[in-house]
């Protein structure tokens, strides 16, 4: 009875636009009251709870460093250097566009901030390339998608949280498959271009190809100071964030100068009601997923799955296809805070790697925020192309295929996920 009134309040809340992680807090107490099987200050206990951690303490200054390198002129750089490296071939300015994205998501850690820095650049470049609009945004939502596997990721920070793994081993095993994904995206750009009769930009000299990566070197050295402290032991997750912020602060305004002094007050805000945000939405999910726990929701569901069938691809599947859903309509971490907890100790039934189960879930998050047309990251592409989401709904859905058949391939194939950290790590 209590997890009926949790489900029904929490979808009415949502559908009367409360904010999601107050509709989850809402739904969590309204199940307390009426199962009165605990106190109510199991709530704000659980939020509390949820959000004190020091691995969580990464999230805000990750999100502090996407900030500060999105205003530092960053993404126009890494851009160019794209452009350079692809934008010759056939539609090589929509492949042009994955490629600025995997730069991009190494250094951003933001989904959303993804999708705004490339999306604001690129879409009005791939109009005026002969791509249409909807076409343009499809691509810049795709490759939004595929890129939140490529760390630092704040997502992979809170699977981390939740299954008890190692954040460096989580982002190690996320470059196999995006590189896997990235594959997909630019060949079926490269069909549809040379159906369409879209060409590519002049090929760009050495001596161009050179000076593009000289620009873009700065910012791409951010990863790989970050993943040299994780993995040499140098700082762990929440201290290799700190050196991020550091050198994003000392590019924007000391190397680049284009950020002024004036606006640093307003990202340091803008970052800060940002990881609030986050983090409320972390702590209340986790309250949520508590009262899910003490109901014994994952036994039942486990039951269930294994009456379906007793194939482990069934499970992995269905698992998947339920997050990638719920992440388009909550978003990603509520989802994965709701449901990881409750499919995991499935998984390790079916005997699924936590590393090869989790780096999955990540990529359906990816596609969820840009499932089409309730992802609330195709929303914000559409914007930059002055589309509604609707508008763009038969040009994602290739793309959309084409992410999901991806995923099945990573399921199918667990050593593209963990041939990198098995190597590191042993």
């Amino acid at each position: 009875m209590a997890i009926a009134v949790m489900v029904v309040a929490f979808a009415i809340m949502l559908i009367l636009t409360t904010p999601v992680a107050f509709a989850i807090a809402g739904a969590a107490t309204l199940g307390l009251m009426i199962g009165d099987t605990a106190p109510l200050l199991v709530v704000p206990q659980r939020i509390f709870a949820g959000a004190d951690s020091f691995v969580l303490l990464a999230i805000p200054l990750f999100i502090l460093a996407g900030a500060l390198m999105e205003t530092g002129g960053i993404s126009a750089r890494l851009v160019d250097l794209a452009r350079a490296l692809v934008g010759h071939i056939r539609g090589g300015l929509g492949m042009a566009v994955v490629v600025a994205e995997a730069f991009f998501s190494g250094i951003s850690g933001s989904t959303v901030a993804d999708v705004s820095a490339i999306g604001s650049l690129m879409i009005p470049s791939l109009k005026r390339m002969g791509f249409k609009p909807d076409r343009a945004v499809a691509i810049v939502s795709a490759s939004s998608a595929m890129g939140i596997l490529i760390p630092p990721c704040l997502v992979m920070v809170v699977i981390a949280q939740i299954a008890g793994l190692s954040v460096g081993a989580l982002f190690l095993a996320g470059f196999v498959p995006a590189a896997v994904l990235a594959l997909a995206l630019m060949l079926l750009i490269y069909f549809q271009a040379r159906r369409d009769g879209i060409g590519g930009d002049k090929r760009a000299t050495w001596r161009e190809k050179g000076r593009a990566f000289v620009a873009a070197l700065v910012p791409l050295m951010m990863p790989i100071i970050v993943f040299g402290a994780i993995l040499s032991g140098m700082a762990d997750p929440t201290e290799a964030a700190v050196l991020a912020v550091a050198y994003a602060f000392v590019i924007g305004v000391f190397v680049y100068k284009e950020i002024r002094w004036s606006q640093l007050p307003k990202i340091f805000i803008d970052s800060a009601v940002t990881s609030g945000v986050v983090i409320f939405m972390v702590g209340a999910a986790s309250s949520f997923s508590w009262i899910l726990a003490f109901e014994q929701v994952p036994a039942q569901l486990a039951h269930l799955m294994l009456d379906i069938s007793s194939s482990p691809m069934v499970f992995f599947i269905l698992s998947i296809a339920i997050l990638t859903v719920l992440a388009a309509v909550l978003e990603g971490l509520p989802a994965i805070i709701i449901c990881l907890p409750i499919f995991l100790p499935i998984a390790a039934q079916f005997h699924i790697d936590p590393l090869h189960y989790s780096i999955v879930v990540v990529a359906a998050t990816g596609l969820g925020l840009f499932l089409p047309p309730i992802g609330i990251g195709l929303y914000i592409a559409s914007s930059f192309a002055n589309l509604t989401a609707e508008q763009t709904f038969k040009a994602m859905m290739p793309y959309t295929i084409v992410l999901a058949l991806g995923m099945v391939i990573l399921m199918i194939f667990p050593w593209l996920t963990l041939v990198i950290p098995r190597l590191v790590f042993g």
